[in-house]
């Protein structure tokens, strides 16, 4: 059985894509899910029978890549549209909303809401991180998924849609 090491929490797209490509490829396997790639690359290297699965537009991959090439190599590529990306709140009227979170990849959605030109931003490990730290307060709105979202009971205030997305895997070298 394969170890398909990802980003987590529940939730995230990567996720979604680890079950996408046991399914495609007929395997079985344990998804494991970690706060960072940078820690989920780490912890691949003691787990035996295991891949790393990252996310194309995932912050420094690059890095990853090329610090490790001693240690992992690229051994698959896939396209899979992402859970629906959207825009979520604790609250269900826009002006309530003071503070946002993202993942950095999809942090330029807010672009898209005019009323969050000038509204303080944090960053957060992945979509999933960002619906959960809005679930507590932490930020008042966040880029999420869709799943996300629901585990965490946030309001919906925009839907962006799937996003097809690219997807890798790396394998340790023998």
């Amino acid at each position: 059985m394969i170890n398909i090491h990802t980003l987590g929490p529940s939730g995230t797209n990567c996720e979604k894509a680890a079950h996408y490509w046991l399914n495609k490829n007929n395997q079985q396997g344990n998804i494991i899910l970690h706060p960072t790639l940078e820690t989920a690359v780490k912890e691949m290297e003691k787990s035996p029978n295991s891949v790393l699965l990252g996310c194309i537009v995932y912050p420094y991959l690059h890095n990853i890549v090329f610090s490790n090439l001693s240690f992992i190599k690229l051994t698959d590529c896939f396209v899979m549209d992402t859970h629906n990306m959207l825009f979520a709140s604790r609250f269900n009227n826009i002006n309530e909303i003071k503070k946002l979170g993202s993942h950095p990849a999809p942090k330029d959605l807010f672009n898209k809401i005019k009323e969050f030109d000038n509204i303080e931003k944090e960053l957060f490990n992945s979509n999933s991180e960002a619906a959960l730290q809005c679930s507590l307060g932490n930020v008042d709105g966040c880029i999420t998924t869709l799943k996300a979202a629901n585990k965490y009971h946030l309001n919906i205030l925009y839907d962006f849609g799937p996003v097809p997305m690219g997807f890798s895997i790396h394998s340790k070298l023998n």
